[in-house]
């Protein structure tokens, strides 16, 4: 079947909620995407950052035949195994005391919500207890998360949303303490703004807002779900801060491509909730368990968090050099495997001529700004390659 077929089959089945590229994906190896003309792509948005083994991992494929023949799903009123091991090797990776699985990183944003209102209950906050979020931020498309993602655009037509959200400036330790009152139960931020710009936290703002969390007895809520997982060249990018939040949501690289998320806490949080306060049907089942215990093991084999810091450091010189040769590009930021480049006008038209033209893979973060977040496990070569296409592309658009 031909490619444009697919395409207007998928127009008359799909609710028309994205603007798609005119591309059919047929399957993935190592850190490309190949067609169903057989092209070969490479790619450097790992499906928005989730794929951070890239593609046809043999070893994690053939941990999820084995769980697929043995069972997938029980419901969390009984145990099963592959939760327990992935829920262990998770907790030491991050430091943290208890989780709890979930099926996408919105619904890890959910969970901390709960938990914080949860808590601002039992200490007999009443009912009209409020949570700091940041502008400029992105945390879900589910109600409570889009509560507390600091977009206008994504927030107005569903309006109203979860009272009691405030909003400070990210980066703007003042401007938190500002909007702090006695209803104050929690701050949530991302450690690094992606959807927003890929806007690292600063030292001095992330350590000031954990202090007076701490003086004001509310809880630090840490969104990780693009930024977690060795992307930023730690674990979590919160470990290289010296900090500890009180709860942290985690997705997208946890399964590779399998739905799975998680919230996990730590003191004061990690009693708050008892039974009957949350739940999930399919969430941590045998089968996603099994992919994300896979994930945890292969990271640790393969050395993933040291991987990307040297590949990060190579990644951000070769944009340095792209950005030092093109006046259209304004800036550049971020940690690891998760940088950014700020151009002086829309990107769309670079992506688009990218992929269309160039076959490379890329996804922006807004109008202006074009987010690098590849399959951790890219090689310096792979980095020199798409640099090369990308400036094809750059040149094509902005001369």
């Amino acid at each position: 079947m031909e490619k444009q077929q697919y395409i207007d089959r998928a127009e008359q089945v799909f609710y028309k909620v994205y603007n798609r590229f005119p591309v059919v994906f047929d399957y993935g190896e190592g850190v490309c995407l190949y067609d169903t003309d057989g092209k070969e792509y490479l790619d450097f948005g790992a499906g928005i950052a989730v794929m951070g083994l890239g593609y046809g991992c043999r070893e994690l494929n053939d941990a999820m035949k084995r769980q697929i023949d043995k069972l997938c799903h029980t419901s969390n009123l009984f145990y099963h195994v592959p939760a327990v091991e992935a829920g262990e090797k998770l907790l030491k990776a991050s430091e943290m005391e208890k989780v709890f699985f979930t099926n996408s990183g919105t619904e890890a944003v959910e969970g901390l919500l709960k938990i914080a209102k949860r808590y601002a209950h039992n200490k007999g906050m009443g009912t009209d207890y409020e949570i700091i979020a940041m502008k400029h931020s992105f945390h879900g498309r589910t109600l409570g998360a889009l509560s507390v993602t600091g977009n206008d655009h994504y927030q107005e037509p569903f309006e109203p949303l979860i009272p009691g959200i405030r909003f400070a400036d990210f980066n703007d330790l003042e401007s938190v303490k500002a909007v702090w009152s006695e209803k104050t139960c929690a701050v949530i931020l991302e450690t690094i703004q992606g959807e927003g710009g890929i806007y690292p936290a600063t030292e001095e703002f992330l350590t000031g807002v954990r202090a007076f969390c701490d003086e004001k007895d509310g809880l630090l809520l840490l969104d990780e779900i693009q930024c977690g997982m060795g992307r930023s060249g730690h674990m979590f990018a919160w470990q290289a801060y010296g900090v500890k939040p009180d709860g942290m949501s985690v997705a997208k690289a946890l399964g590779n491509g399998v739905p799975i998320g998680a919230f996990l806490v730590q003191g004061k949080a990690a009693t708050v909730l008892v039974p009957g306060d949350h739940g999930t049907t399919y969430g941590g089942n045998p089968f996603v368990c099994a992919a994300a215990s896979k994930v945890l093991d292969i990271f640790e084999k393969r050395n993933l968090v040291e991987h990307v810091q040297k590949v990060g450091d190579y990644l951000w010189k070769r944009l340095e050099e792209l950005a030092d040769r093109h006046d259209c590009i304004k800036a550049h930021r971020g940690k690891g495997l998760i940088q950014g480049l700020e151009f002086t006008g829309p990107v769309a038209p670079v992506v688009n001529h990218a992929l269309l033209e160039e076959r490379l893979v890329l996804i922006s973060a807004g109008s202006q700004i074009i987010r690098f977040v590849p399959p951790l496990v890219i090689e310096e070569k792979d980095v020199d390659e798409m640099v090369r296409r990308l400036e094809a592309a750059v040149r094509a658009v902005f001369g």
